[in-house]
């Protein structure tokens, strides 16, 4: 019987055991060098914005939730902002998205959502609206700011963060290498992009459950 009952629990620890160091579904996909998750999502307008949209131009998706300080460090510097124009001056298309679930308190309805990014002087070519997570699960973004660059021929070249100082304080801004510059000027001209991943830092990505 104590022999049974041995075997019984070494099977249920091993079956937890199993279940704990399996990949979470909800962030195993989008892997750097292979093509970017198709999506389409409802922008804040209300129009609908997919992927193919773009196909044959780089692409820039940003993770955003102005609830959160790692955001606005990027913000309230106009560092964000900054990378968003200069990445559309080179032709780049930059989407940021919100995939903040609608229960969550700092969730901002769509038409809130963009006047924040218009009080920012924010400059993407659409931010699109992600409340029930599809999106944000798809690419296994997990927080905010969370980047990617898709190059023209629709694979995934950058994940990570936006640049390599994982902080909240702005002035550390000044002395970071920003990854999604470099990435981005590395596309561009040809060549593969030298820091292709990095940790993602920020706060975590609001799903709903």
């Amino acid at each position: 019987m104590h022999n049974n009952t041995a075997v019984r629990l070494a099977s249920i620890v091993t079956a937890l055991g199993a279940a704990l160091s399996a990949p979470l579904p909800a962030f195993a996909a989008a892997a750097v060098g292979q093509a970017a998750p198709a999506f389409s999502a409802t922008d804040t307008s209300g129009k609908t914005v997919s992927l193919a949209d773009f196909k044959g131009r780089t692409v820039v998706l940003e993770w955003v939730n102005p609830g959160c300080p790692f955001v606005r460090k990027h913000y309230d510097s106009a560092n964000m902002q900054a990378t968003q124009k200069s990445a559309a001056a080179k032709g780049v298309v930059w989407l940021a998205i919100n995939s903040t679930h609608a229960g969550a308190s700092d969730y901002l309805a769509p038409a809130a959502l963009a006047g924040w990014m218009k009080d920012q002087g924010a400059a993407p070519a659409a931010t699109l609206m992600d409340a029930d997570g599809r999106l944000g699960r798809a690419y296994g973004a997990r927080t905010t700011p969370h980047m990617y660059v898709i190059d023209a021929r629709g694979a995934l070249v950058y994940a990570g963060a936006i640049d390599n100082k994982p902080t909240a304080n702005p002035a550390d801004i000044k002395g970071a290498t920003n990854h999604v510059n470099q990435a981005l000027a590395e596309t561009l001209a040809g060549k593969p992009v030298s820091v292709a991943t990095s940790q993602a830092y920020g706060c975590s990505v609001k799903y709903a459950d």
